[in-house]
């Protein structure tokens, strides 16, 4: 079972993505019908950044529900279960997940920093995942020595840990994105996640800005952290200390 590192990549965002968003938060406030102004938007007539000055001043106000018409999609790969377990969690949000009944050829895994860092648990480790691949391989075959053929996999899954690597696909809307990012970006997340939520904010900041650019942990917006100074990274003061 080798290592396996992280990957995110972009495959799609919504089709003139800034110039739907604006035409969307305009339709809130315009007398007029948004479907007359639309090839205006697409030939450049209003310019992108008098429409991005725009957004950006309506999601200030607290107004973003016109956002949502956006999508990105992402794939992303050298995840550990443990890790996609956290994201699946996300509700308003499609996925498309690389499934352990029908993929088995390579068994690779995820090694948190952590135990990288001490050779005799990075030894300890990786003995153990030696280990979990062979059980795998041999509680298939055995399986399929006795009569469970195709469903073997299914069976000898069981023993996988939380750390063999996954692959997913995900879509969010931008709303969705955005109270990902505030929770997953934040230092209290767990490390896994928060890389990878990085990796896609950083892919969403480049492809859409005047959604994206201020986006991230809670106190990025707020200017104070939300938390307890119990559970406060020291990066922003707390509300009780003052900010």
């Amino acid at each position: 079972m080798p290592e396996k590192e992280l990957r995110v990549d972009l495959l799609s965002v919504t089709p003139h993505a800034l110039s739907l968003i604006y035409a969307a938060f305009r339709q809130c406030y315009h007398a007029g019908f948004v479907a007359d102004m639309w090839p205006r938007l697409l030939n450049g007539e209003i310019e992108r950044e008098v429409q991005a000055d725009f957004v950006r001043k309506v999601l200030d106000s607290g107004h973003d529900s016109p956002v949502e018409h956006v999508s990105f999609t992402y794939a992303i790969e050298g995840i550990s279960r443990a890790c996609s377990h956290q994201l699946v969690r996300h509700r308003i949000a499609s996925y498309s997940q690389q499934s352990q009944r029908y993929v088995t050829d390579s068994m690779e895994y995820v090694l948190p920093p952590a135990i990288a860092r001490i050779p005799e648990a990075k030894k300890r480790f990786e003995r153990f995942m030696e280990e979990v691949g062979a059980a795998y391989g041999d509680l298939h075959d055995i399986l399929v020595a006795n009569g469970r053929k195709s469903k073997a996999n299914e069976d000898a899954r069981f023993v996988l840990p939380q750390a063999a690597e996954t692959k997913i696909v995900v879509t969010m809307n931008c709303r969705s994105l955005l109270h990902f990012f505030s929770l997953r970006c934040c230092m209290r997340a767990q490390w896994e996640v928060r890389a990878m939520a990085q990796q896609m904010l950083e892919l969403a900041k480049k492809e859409l800005p005047a959604i994206f650019e201020t986006a991230g942990a809670r106190c990025e917006q707020l200017g104070y952290c939300p938390e307890s100074p119990k559970f406060a990274c020291g990066k922003y003061p707390t509300r009780e200390q003052g900010a």
